[in-house]
């Protein structure tokens, strides 16, 4: 009877540390600390040059020095810029606002972060290295997951956004409420 009884507690003990160990993995995922991605998307907005063609030459035709003309069109408009600053984990690079046309982008580059479960860039009301646990308190404006730990990225800023007060740029983990890193942006 003893025996028995020592068997179920043996058992149900095991169980308990099988399904606490399961949980554990599922939601702090320490692989992630020695996971790495890298994306390197070309800035958003065309940027075209058009040469035009040298006058043909030929018989009664006068020769022309023709000079080649480049049309390129203005680059985009830097709203706001500012470098990141570590947080919750070490994050560095510089985040730019830009507009071209109307059409707003966040771009991250030279960007360098951890990787985590469910991290997301924000743009925020709170200024940059503020106590993290204010990010999620005050007005944000989520710009999705983010998609690389490493590299040059955009995130298309929605039209309708109001940038009235925003004050930083937000790498936000939603499982935890941190942030990892924040960069300062100066947006109306």
């Amino acid at each position: 009877m003893r025996q028995s009884l020592r068997r179920r507690f043996l058992w149900g003990g095991l169980l308990a540390v099988t399904v606490v160990a399961a949980v554990g993995l599922w939601l702090f995922q320490p692989w992630r600390l020695f996971t790495r991605s890298n994306v390197d998307e070309a800035l958003p907005f065309p940027v075209t040059t058009t040469t035009a063609a040298s006058a043909p030459t030929g018989a009664g035709v006068p020769t022309a020095s023709a000079e080649p003309t480049t049309t390129t069109p203005a680059g985009p408009k830097v709203l706001a810029e500012g470098a990141f600053v570590s947080q919750e984990h070490p994050t560095r690079g510089t985040a730019r606002v830009l507009e071209q046309d109307g059409t707003r982008v966040l771009r991250l580059e030279g960007f360098s972060t951890s990787d985590g479960p469910d991290v997301h860039v924000w743009l925020a009301s709170t200024p940059a290295n503020a106590d993290w646990h204010a990010y999620d308190d005050t007005r944000h404006i989520p710009l999705g997951k983010l998609k690389a730990t490493d590299g040059n990225l955009n995130y298309p800023i929605p039209a309708d956004a109001d940038l009235t007060g925003i004050q930083s740029t937000v790498i936000w983990c939603d499982r935890f409420n941190v942030a990892f890193g924040s960069a300062p942006l100066a947006l109306g």
